[in-house]
């Protein structure tokens, strides 16, 4: 058994940046797997046969295989700006983020993975909930406050991913709040040190 967590992930993936974003906030020491999605590692899969990532190993062998519960795993071991904070809240904002607008998002994104679907109205659905998230935004910084929260850690490498599939469609859109949230977040060092290409170890 190790002496280490370790973290099996992939950079790209918006599951696996909100997972390692909370456990980098939280100080947790581990390292880090950047894995091939083609070839996923066998012990990976031996231990999550599920297949995806991330995929988190405590010392004590522990297998956590889903993104939310590795954040919340990883604020229950320390919080220090408490993103425990409306939880409640957070909680609802997460399920729409991870069903409905998560479906609409792909739909958008891979049109051609959902060859017996009508994928035209996908972005429209998707832009309702970025609509919903604005109306939130316009008097606190993020999701639920000023302070960041669970919510906003979890949901905007979705965001994310949804505005890089079309750029300057996206930022030309009235969410100037949003867009505002989405800028802060992708430029904090937090998210900058969970990108680093060469990343194999937090914190």
């Amino acid at each position: 058994m190790s002496d280490k967590h370790h973290l099996y992930s992939f950079r790209r993936c918006p599951y696996a940046m909100r997972a390692r974003m909370a456990l980098l906030y939280a100080n947790i020491v581990l390292t880090v797997q950047d894995i091939e999605l083609k070839n996923k590692p066998t012990e990976m899969l031996e231990l999550s046969p599920k297949g995806s990532v991330p995929v988190l190993v405590t010392n004590e062998g522990m297998v956590i295989d889903e993104s939310l519960d590795i954040m919340v795993w990883a604020l229950e071991q320390h919080d220090p700006q408490n993103w425990q904070a409306h939880l409640n809240d957070s909680k609802t904002l997460i399920i729409q983020n991870d069903t409905s607008f998560k479906k609409a998002l792909d739909r958008f994104k891979y049109p051609n993975r959902y060859p017996d679907e009508d994928c035209s109205s996908a972005r429209d659905q998707a832009s309702e909930f970025i609509t919903r998230l604005n109306d939130r935004l316009q008097n606190n910084q993020n999701l639920n406050a000023d302070a960041i929260t669970l919510a906003d850690i979890a949901i905007f490498p979705f965001i994310r991913q949804f505005a890089h599939v079309d750029k300057e469609w996206f930022f030309n859109q009235p969410w100037l709040e949003t867009i505002s949230w989405l800028k802060r977040h992708i430029e904090s060092d937090l998210f900058l040190k969970v990108m680093d290409k060469k990343l194999t170890q937090l914190p």
